[in-house]
């Protein structure tokens, strides 16, 4: 593996971390939430990772595993890894209270109503960061298979990243009363996903093996299965109407769908 192919999978995981520093502005600039561009734009995200991982990820993890393994044992590795990842995004929601959560959504009017919301600035950037961390080991190594892989998933996690900048943004501004302090807590927040890359660079990188990528695969998919589940639907949902973020679902697909199928 070229350093040029690991120096381009940094930076599309910085890419994809940073951009909750586009959130934060928009929780600074625009006066009410544009609900219906927000379902939108996370039924699309959803879209991208469901159709990745299922028609993608998987087929790879799973023909590179029974390859090495035989049919039976290479499913068995394969349901391992994809829960495994499952398990591993599961857990970290389970334990960040709610009320702190990144992944629960919020709108720029909660700006001045909402004070709830109020957190300190240390907290909430832990938080964030322990909440992103495993997405981003997701967006490396899927950035180190192919391109027609790593490219739709930055962008899908970029996007999914400016309704997180907002609901950091909110409650440090709460917290602080600094509106530059909100942002540049909520923009280096984002850094928790390229730290995740060095982690995954300096400690799966060594060892790497067709039997890890395929283990990585799998692990990355149930990663993005969840996200998409368990947060991005669910906020498309409560941000906008209900055929929105279908169409955006939808829409998501057949992008990725194209791409793969312009790669081929």
């Amino acid at each position: 593996m070229g350093p040029h192919a690991i120096l381009f999978a940094f930076l599309l995981t910085l890419f994809a971390g940073l951009s909750t520093g586009i959130g934060s502005l928009i929780a600074f600039l625009a006066k009410r939430t544009n609900t219906n561009f927000l379902s939108l734009s996370l039924g699309l995200s959803a879209g991208v990772m469901i159709y990745v991982s299922f028609m993608e990820m998987m087929p790879q993890s799973v023909a590179l595993l029974t390859a090495k393994f035989g049919e039976k044992t290479g499913m068995l590795y394969l349901m391992l890894g994809f829960f495994g990842g499952i398990a591993l995004i599961a857990l970290i929601d389970f334990l960040v209270p709610e009320s702190r959560n990144p992944h629960e959504m919020h709108g720029v009017e909660e700006m001045k109503t909402n004070s709830r919301l109020k957190q300190t600035g240390i907290i909430t950037a832990i938080t964030i960061a322990i909440h992103n961390f495993p997405e981003g080991i997701a967006t490396f190594m899927s950035a180190l298979t192919t391109l027609k892989v790593a490219i739709p998933i930055t962008v899908a996690i970029a996007i999914h990243n400016i309704p997180e900048g907002i609901a950091v943004a909110v409650p440090v501004y709460h917290a602080t009363g600094n509106r530059k302090k909100a942002f540049w807590l909520s923009f280096a927040s984002g850094l928790a996903e390229p730290l995740g890359a060095l982690i995954a660079f300096w400690f799966l990188l060594p060892f790497w093996s067709p039997t890890l990528n395929a283990f990585i695969l799998a692990a990355v998919a149930g990663i993005m299965i969840y996200i998409s589940l368990d947060e991005l639907l669910p906020s498309a949902e409560k941000y906008g109407k209900h055929h929105l973020s279908i169409i955006g679902l939808i829409t998501g697909m057949a992008i990725m769908a194209l791409s793969l199928f312009m790669f081929v």
